[in-house]
């Protein structure tokens, strides 16, 4: 609940539309597959529609993210707290232990006697056990780990290692940090790589931050970790490929050849004036003089500015975790652990994430709906 309060900002970004997505791998970059079933089972317009009628209002944002129409995350957790009443909450008490089901036979009469003296339990065969106490049914939704998950280590579980996904970029250069708090509708990529992103990039005076950073560092998350961090990013300040950006500046210089190059540009003022001094091109330079080297040095800086990355940021509320319990481990249509019957996983636990924009959160509405109808059926 902690983390749910804090996610969008304090306004809790429910789900997303999903207009635009034209393959959930775009959305999903791991757990496609069991998402496609997952959100069959409990669509974003489920999720929208239970919200409503238990008390909370939605409302649709332009960027396509669902949010309570009152703006506060804490009406989500008050209205998940009123669908726990008749439960019984345990805080504070760590699982430290869980075993699954076994194959052993049941307990003769004198072992069970035996047990009944000394006042211990005896476990029916196949009795999931959560720190020594039977239970017919768990459900583990931990949430991502960044160490793991200590208790289920003796099940035999496929665990992929969990990496931090979703986080900002630190970016040395000087004068990119001067830029600090423009907005700019970019594309971005790792060179030497195939993992690209687009949207709106915010520069900070770490670096950079906005959707577009979000993005890749999800669709990037395992190649980040394995390179330290490490890396080259490449930033089409247009989003617009190299044709379409020279034929502008050839227009502009025959339109326009008196003009100076400082007074006609495409994006903002300070970062045009950046632009230019990463082209090597004075701001009194005239439009008729930037000559054939002028115009390649400025379309390349446009189209593939080459900035040094030197770490992520160390914002633990941004971090989703790529990783955790693999999904071979599972039956996709229940979420039933196929080695161990009656044990479920849900949400983040799974190596399932996304991307910023509500659709983790749907993730994890979806999955739960899934475990729920999987036990109750059973």
């Amino acid at each position: 609940m902690a983390k749910l309060a804090i996610t969008g900002g304090g306004r809790c970004n429910l789900t997303n539309d999903f207009q635009g997505i034209r393959s959930l791998s775009e959305a999903y970059p791991r757990g496609e597959r069991v998402m496609k079933r997952a959100l069959k089972a409990f669509s974003q317009e489920d999720t929208i529609r239970w919200f409503t009628e238990h008390g909370v209002p939605c409302v649709l944002q332009p960027d396509h993210c669902w949010f309570p129409k009152s703006q506060d995350a804490m009406d989500v957790v008050r209205c998940l707290q009123r669908g726990m009443k008749g439960a019984e909450l345990r805080l504070k008490t760590p699982v430290v232990s869980l075993s699954g089901r076994t194959e052993a036979c049941s307990a003769s009469a004198k072992e069970k006697a035996d047990a009944t003296a000394e006042h211990t339990p005896v476990l029916n065969p196949g009795t999931l056990q959560v720190n020594g106490e039977p239970f017919d049914f768990v459900v583990v939704t931990t949430g991502g780990a960044a160490k793991g998950v200590p208790f289920l280590e003796g099940l035999g579980l496929e665990m992929v290692p969990p990496v931090p996904s979703l986080f900002t970029f630190t970016v040395p250069d000087p004068g990119l940090r001067s830029l600090m708090g423009l907005v700019v509708e970019v594309g971005i990529g790792l060179q030497g790589t195939a993992f690209k992103a687009s949207g709106p990039l915010l520069i900070t005076d770490w670096g950079l931050s906005g959707p577009a950073t979000l993005r890749l560092s999800s669709y990037a998350a395992r190649h980040l970790a394995a390179s330290g961090y490490q890396g080259t990013l490449a930033v089409n300040w247009l989003h617009a490929n190299e044709n379409e950006v020279r034929a502008w500046l050839q227009k502009t210089a025959a339109e326009s050849p008196q003009k100076l190059l400082s007074s006609v540009h495409p994006v903002q003022q300070r970062l045009w004036e950046h632009l230019l001094r990463r082209a090597g091109l004075r701001e009194d330079l005239r439009w008729a003089e930037l000559g054939s080297k002028g115009l390649n040095r400025l379309t390349a800086v446009l189209t593939n500015d080459a900035y040094p990355l030197a770490g992520k940021s160390r914002f633990r509320e941004e971090f989703v975790t790529a990783g955790g319990v693999g999904l071979s481990n599972i039956d996709s249509n229940t979420l039933e652990c196929k080695a161990h019957p009656g044990l479920y996983f849900a949400g983040e636990v799974l190596d399932i994430d996304a991307i910023t924009g509500g659709f983790n959160l749907q993730a994890a509405w979806s999955t739960a709906y899934l475990c729920a109808r999987g036990f109750f059926n059973n």
